[in-house]
């Protein structure tokens, strides 16, 4: 039988949840690294035992820590990020220019086909990649090269690149979204970006439908279709269905499209998720009650799923990174709170209970299948 693990970042360490693949009963480990802000981990879909860990510290700085084992045992490993050449400068909140500073890794993508090769979206907003295996990092320049680098500006959870999607049909194509710039694709390893925000409209901006400018929460995409992606942004649920090209609004009767993450299904290319929020201003969800919506059909159309979720006196959120879906034939959805508890639903969201309540704030949550 499979054995499934769950991979879960928060503000005072990583733990580790593990269960056969019936996913009743469930094993924790940690916190690792306590104390620590831990702002994502994620396995090697090649070497499911290879686990990358993002470190961060007010006091201490960042540090990337990687196992070998599943996450027994760990080792801190490179930590030399740098930003190429004359870093420049970037856009702030009042239209004054700020140089280029690292702050954090907020998001570890590793290749979908070589374990020691992964790569780090990072605050301020650049892309990061190591091949050998998190000793050493090069930037990869070209997107902070590209000519609207300098109008980019934070977001208020500051300018993050927090989305990195492969297209499993082509090595070649790369998807990013940064806060507060958009989203980006290459068509050549990483060497070139274009923005692909056409169709985005953003009230907040000066220009509601610029090239750039628009705070993009999440993007997510089915393998099998990788021309279609899904995006939660800063109000709108959108989709494209020519690889960013052109996006529409998908938000049909949500109760409200201000949200973080979103999702799909791993056997129904057209079964989406979200988890809406009341508003930018009021970070909790809808009328306090957790709610996670479903559409089958792409979106427009969406259903709530409460079934063993609080339907009162809930005031949690669900941070970008802090959903996941596993691939067994019973689709598995998890997604964890800034409230410290951590979801499942073994049957596709119709059905949710908590793995484990009072962790502290979630802000990151991945699954692995083990064979």
């Amino acid at each position: 039988m499979s054995e499934v693990r769950v991979l879960v970042g928060t503000r005072k360490g990583a733990f580790i949840l593990t269960s056969d693949g019936n996913r009743k009963q469930w094993e924790i480990s940690g916190p690792h690294f306590a104390g620590w802000e831990i702002y994502h981990v994620k396995g090697s879909s090649v070497d499911p035992n290879r686990l990358y860990a993002s470190q961060s510290s007010a006091w201490f700085g960042q540090q990337i820590q990687r196992s070998d084992d599943g996450g027994k045992n760990w080792e801190p490993v490179g930590n030399k990020f740098v930003y190429e050449g004359d870093p420049g400068t970037h856009q702030w909140y009042d239209g004054t220019a700020r140089a280029w500073e690292f702050k954090r890794v907020w998001h570890l993508e590793p290749s979908l086909t070589d374990p020691d090769t992964v790569y780090a979206g990072v605050e301020d907003a650049a892309l990061f990649r190591s091949v050998d295996a998190g000793q050493t990092w090069e930037e990869m320049s070209g997107l902070r090269g590209h000519g609207s680098g300098p109008s980019w500006q934070p977001g208020a959870g500051g300018m993050c690149l927090h989305s990195i999607i492969f297209d499993p049909s082509n090595p070649n194509r790369i998807f990013i979204a940064i806060s507060a710039a958009g989203a980006f694709r290459s068509d050549d390893g990483g060497a070139t970006w274009q923005p692909i925000n056409n169709g985005l409209h953003s009230l907040y901006i000066p220009n509601p439908t610029a090239e750039v400018g628009h705070c993009v929460h999440h993007i997510a995409m089915h393998p099998a279709r990788p021309s279609v992606l899904f995006m939660q942004k800063h109000w709108d649920v959108l989709r494209t269905d020519n690889g960013g090209d052109l996006w529409r609004e998908i938000s049909g009767n949500l109760p409200t499209d201000f949200g973080f993450v979103v999702d799909v299904h791993a056997h129904e290319p057209e079964t989406v998720y979200v988890i809406p929020i009341k508003s930018d201003s009021e970070h909790y969800v809808h009328e306090g009650k957790l709610r996670v919506y479903r559409s089958r059909t792409g979106g427009d159309d969406w259903e709530a799923l409460t079934n063993g979720l609080p339907q009162s006196d809930c005031y949690v959120n669900v941070l970008r990174d802090a959903m996941a879906v596993d691939s067994l034939d019973s689709c598995g959805i998890y997604f964890g709170t800034t409230g410290g508890q951590v979801y499942a639903s073994a049957d596709s969201g119709d059905n949710w209970s908590a793995l484990v309540r009072d962790l502290p704030s979630v802000l990151s949550v991945e699954v692995q299948v083990l064979k």
